[in-house]
């Protein structure tokens, strides 16, 4: 009996993980393996207390690829640019992205978050109250993906255990928050007792008894407040900039905001250095002489930082893909054919390796002498065979 619960387990095991996986083809979450996406709108995930003192709601759009039967899809929610100001999730810095990675396969979430300074006399504390208002907001977005799939039957058809994060500009700020800032780290000029800014590094924007975590994160002409809050975290990062930005620095300097310096930060160079350094996964890409968020405004630029982004993260949400750090044609789909193998393991032959086989092996499990299911041919059906048979789950056979 304790054999039979072991081995069972094993084949549990094998099995989640093989459909955690079997989405990733070579194909998806790389490239524009469908034609269209549909679009649901305006759909809320919290609220809070924005800089005018008023309670907001928070919205998000979410975009999904038509025509996909997939039911474990990751999730890439971005957040807008506007320096906090303005902006929506309907911003043209956002929305053409979300359209692409759904039409990857991805499930893309626009969110909306709160905006505004709240003390133009003192535009530093007030800037960064405004991150902190983000990274709360974004973090109660990330918390109500997990909060739909457990309480609403999964509607959108989502892995809560492949959340990637990143955003433009203001939003990469956001991301870059999110991923990296502790509650020790919390600048001592915010005070956090003020309506809107408690909560911790969690905050108060909604569905608090899920988690925020996420798999990875991207930034498109973002920065931190400093890039030593990288050490000791571990969530892998993907950048884009340009060398010429005169809003957000390349590296360390001041953010400009009509040529009026807010706040000393470091950017997307200084954080890179500070990843490499702390053994943090990441790609970094360079726009030589291009000013802020490119990709908003040139072609180019856009087919580009598309890229960048997709073939860091399909890495993220597929591991035995391989890195790209760069661009590639995310057009250029490759032709997916999986190889026949040549296996005893298709016991109910089928071609096919699969949950037949697995029940009739279960069945044999521990006969001794001319037994199905032995396939290292020892005489009788051991753990070795389990362990041969859980390998090719799911590959296709002569």
């Amino acid at each position: 009996m304790i054999k039979h619960a072991s081995l069972f387990t094993l084949f549990i095991l094998s099995v989640c993980t093989s459909l955690a996986q079997e989405d990733c083809d070579g194909a998806r979450y790389r490239y524009l393996v469908f034609d269209d996406f549909e679009k649901i709108e305006d759909v809320v995930y919290g609220s809070n207390i924005a800089a005018s003192g008023w309670e907001v709601d928070l919205d998000m759009d979410v975009y999904m690829p038509v025509g996909d039967t997939a039911t474990n899809r990751p999730v890439i929610v971005i957040a807008h640019g506007g320096f906090f100001l303005t902006g929506n999730n309907e911003q043209f810095d956002v929305v053409p992205l979300c359209e692409d990675f759904a039409k990857m396969g991805y499930v893309a979430v626009s969110i909306s978050y709160r905006l505004g300074i709240d003390n133009w006399l003192n535009l530093q504390e007030s800037m960064q109250e405004a991150v902190l208002r983000g990274m709360h907001d974004g973090k109660a977005a990330v918390r109500y993906l997990r909060k739909i799939h457990a309480e609403e039957g999964n509607p959108w058809g989502i892995d809560p255990d492949r959340i990637v994060m990143g955003g433009s500009s203001a939003g990469a700020f956001i991301a870059l928050h999110h991923a990296y800032l502790d509650l020790d780290e919390f600048p001592n000029i915010i005070d956090t007792s003020l309506p809107g800014l408690g909560g911790g590094v969690e905050g108060e924007s909604g569905n608090p008894e899920y988690s925020s975590s996420i798999m990875s994160i991207f930034s498109l002409s973002g920065a931190i407040g400093d890039a030593d809050w990288l050490a000791g975290e571990g969530v892998p990062l993907v950048s884009t900039h340009g060398t010429n930005d005169n809003t957000v620095p390349y590296d360390s300097g001041s953010i400009q905001f009509t040529f009026i310096s807010v706040d000393d930060v470091d950017g997307s160079q200084a954080i890179h250095q500070n990843a490499d350094e702390y053994g943090i996964t990441n790609c970094f890409y360079t726009f030589d002489d291009a000013g802020h968020v490119p990709h908003q405004n040139f072609a180019t630029y856009y087919d580009t930082t598309r890229a960048v982004v997709t073939g860091f993260n399909s890495r993220m949400v597929c591991p035995l893909y391989e890195p790209i750090c760069g661009y590639y044609d995310v057009t250029n789909i490759p032709e997916i054919e999986p190889e026949p193998t040549p296996c005893l393991e298709d016991i109910v032959v089928n071609g096919v390796v699969d949950l037949y086989d697995m029940l009739a092996f279960l069945a044999n499990y521990g006969c001794v002498g001319d037994c199905v299911g032995d396939f290292n041919g020892t005489g009788y059906v051991s753990i070795s065979d389990a362990l041969s048979i859980l390998t090719l789950y799911g590959s296709y056979c002569e």
